[in-house]
């Protein structure tokens, strides 16, 4: 109702109105015209003309609006990220990660090919890990296509990257059955390595942060996805030139 266009047309005297009924909803919703008045020290008059530039028939239709706007659902609390980024990171991650890692390398240097996969969020994040990876020697592409497909020759003697949240996606397990079937190894990041996608990779990273949905949107923090990918290129890198 208050949008910033129609606030930015306000008199003065209609800016005062405003602020208070601003800060005052509660009590505004269930008064009568002239006990705002008597409020706001601005005549009966004036409010019934505020209210229809506002686009309202009168003061009846803005308290209704008003009590309308109060049952609307109120913002979650969300998780403070830097928080979030700093429990991970206070970790002993070399000790989490050590082993895992060099089991994961050592299936990506007898592969032919790393295909990244991930939907949506994570599919943008398999295509910054395939070009991460890209930059450091590797040959490697990305899908970002649930339907892309991924069943045949191209893909035997390769390993899968899969980037997944929940795990439980089912065109990602989908994704994953196809390059097992064809010989080719999985391996998986999941925010936990209690998940179906977990359970058939040869590998799993699982990195362990408070899950987060607005909505229908899984919004759970991607920080340590993008610190598992870069720790992993780089390893991989490194593993490449010791034979050089």
């Amino acid at each position: 109702m208050f949008t910033t266009a129609v606030i930015k047309q306000f008199t003065e005297i209609e800016q005062q109105l405003y602020r208070y009924i601003r800060d005052n909803r509660e009590q505004v919703m269930y008064m009568r015209v002239r006990e705002l008045a008597e409020a706001t020290q601005v005549s009966a008059a004036t409010i019934v003309r505020f209210t229809r530039k506002i686009g309202c028939e009168g003061f009846s239709e803005f308290k209704l609006r008003l009590k309308e706007e109060a049952k609307l659902p109120v913002p979650e609390k969300l998780n403070n990220t830097v928080k979030v980024a700093n429990d991970f990171f206070s970790r002993d991650l070399t000790a989490d990660y050590e082993a895992v890692f060099e089991q994961a390398v050592a299936l990506i240097k007898t592969s032919e090919l790393v295909v990244f996969f991930g939907i949506g969020t994570s599919g943008i994040l398999a295509e910054y890990g395939s070009r991460y990876f890209s930059n450091l020697d590797q040959r490697t592409f990305f899908v970002k296509d649930p339907f892309y497909p991924t069943v045949g020759r191209p893909f035997k003697k390769s390993v899968m990257i899969i980037l997944s949240v929940s795990g439980e996606t089912e065109q990602v397990l989908e994704q994953a059955r196809n390059m097992l079937s064809n010989g080719s190894k999985v391996i998986s990041i999941t925010n936990t390595a209690h998940n179906t996608l977990a359970s058939l990779s040869d590998i799993n990273l699982s990195y362990y942060v408070p899950q987060e949905k607005m909505t229908h949107a899984n919004i759970t923090t991607q920080l340590p996805v993008l610190f598992l990918l870069e720790a992993l290129a780089k390893r991989n890198y490194e593993e490449l030139y010791k034979e050089k």
